[in-house]
């Protein structure tokens, strides 16, 4: 347990002086096998192994899916349909931000992915219309981690794959608490801007030409709302398994893009199969060393000590998913999602099943608290990704941004902790889970 606590310290200081995040864990991984007398020729081929697996060839899938969706011209058509249903009400385009980034969320399945193609059409539209400027960034920040909790989610593929838990129990427990997340962000940037004066609002449309502005807007997004109501269906029906899901949302996006909004021509099709796999590189390397720390926890049963070292200090099963939760905070601020879900089902599932907490409920848990971890400081991978987007200093938007987390995400976190019926309803209705 000591040379594991000194190891990731190492990866955590290696991390923060901006060591890319797959060499901080190899050197991390390579260490800790040495220092325990474990031989790396022997933990090798397990992260082959395990990396080449089939299920995970579902991740680059709907990696490129996503990308070739945001290439094609699926973000400015979204916008513009949830703008037809909330945008001409005060603070309305920042609930335009927020359910966008659910539905690029939904199609996509990363956070920066959604940043990346909203954020940068939402930041200088809500300022040029009277929004404050570090409200504008914090608002897309903290609405960008919905893309862990709407399904088909990148990093819950990969908790579930890595746990051997059900891909599709895993996207359904996040679906209520990410709905109910985009409803209190949406309910609080209104609340936030209620009496500010610069905010520009258009006036109400008669009931005839905003419903006419809605069809016509939801017409030209319908290929786009169709993706993830194709994949989800495919998967629940049970045609179709995850991965192959992934491969009909890229043979149904390239058209898409293509010939139908028009978005993407074949040479931007190139260079966005080479961001694909560029993206799944850096991914892949970073799960790679990642399973190789796994097994060489695992043969020094790290997860056993850790279990107990928490079953000292309380057995109450409230106590330690308070306990577990802060070490979840703790993770998601220092990595990102995909390798913090990692992290949490090798380091955390053990625990979970001996204390007979529900594994998919814990899936919930993680990618709530993931998600919190994420936009929180000091690291918060995807709050500097959308400051960086914004063009401003973290001052000028942490304090908006901490408002949006204390009175939104935290209580979400506890609500999904401590009331499982939450993450898991779905996977009971629809699963017979």
């Amino acid at each position: 347990m000591t040379l594991f606590l000194i190891a990731m310290l190492i990866v955590v200081i290696l991390i923060l002086i901006e060591i890319p995040v797959a060499f901080a864990f190899g050197i991390g991984a390579i260490l800790f096998a040495y220092t325990t007398g474990n031989n790396i020729s022997f933990l090798i081929p397990h992260g082959f192994k395990t990396a080449s697996g089939f299920a995970l060839l579902a991740l680059p899938l709907f990696i490129f899916a996503g990308l070739l969706m945001a290439e094609g011209g699926i973000s400015e058509r979204l916008l513009n349909f949830v703008n037809s249903l909330v945008g001409r009400i005060k603070g309305g385009l920042g609930a335009v931000t927020v359910l966008t980034c659910a539905l690029f969320g939904a199609i996509s399945g990363s956070s920066s992915a959604a940043i990346a193609a909203v954020g940068q059409i939402m930041i200088p539209r809500m300022i040029r219309e009277g929004y404050p400027p570090g409200h504008a960034t914090a608002l897309v920040a903290c609405s960008s981690v919905l893309a862990l909790l709407i399904p088909p989610s990148i990093p819950m593929i990969v908790f579930s794959i890595t746990g051997g838990l059900s891909v599709g129990a895993a996207f359904l427990s996040t679906i209520i608490p990410g709905i109910m997340l985009t409803v209190i962000y949406c309910a609080l940037n209104i609340w936030f801007l209620r009496d500010n004066p610069d905010i520009k609002v258009d006036p109400p449309l008669p009931f005839k030409a905003a419903a006419r502005e809605v069809a016509t807007t939801g017409y030209n997004a319908l290929f786009a709302l169709l993706m993830p109501l194709i994949i989800l269906g495919a998967i629940y029906s049970g045609i179709a398994t995850p991965t192959e899901a992934a491969a009909i949302a890229v043979i149904y996006a390239i058209p898409v893009g293509l010939f139908i909004y028009k978005g993407m021509s074949l040479s931007s099709l190139g260079s966005v199969t080479v961001r694909a796999v560029t993206m799944t590189g850096s991914i892949m390397a970073v799960l790679f060393f990642l399973f190789i720390m796994s097994r060489a926890m695992i043969l020094e049963q790290v997860p056993r000590d850790l279990a107990e070292a928490l079953l000292q200090v309380s057995d109450n099963k409230y106590v330690l998913l308070f306990l577990i939760n802060i070490l979840l905070l703790l993770i998601g601020m220092i990595v990102d999602d995909i390798s913090g879900s990692v992290l949490a089902a090798i380091i955390f599932l053990p625990i979970i099943n001996q204390l007979g907490i529900d594994p998919i409920h814990f899936a919930a848990v993680v990618g709530v608290n993931l998600g919190l971890g994420n936009v929180s400081p000091p690291c918060a991978p995807m709050l500097y990704m959308a400051g960086g987007v914004g063009k401003l200093s973290l001052d000028r938007y942490i304090k908006p941004t901490l408002k949006f987390l204390c009175l939104g995400h935290l209580p979400m976190v506890f609500l999904v902790t401590f009331v499982p019926e939450l993450s898991l309803f779905l996977p009971k209705l629809l699963l017979g889970y």
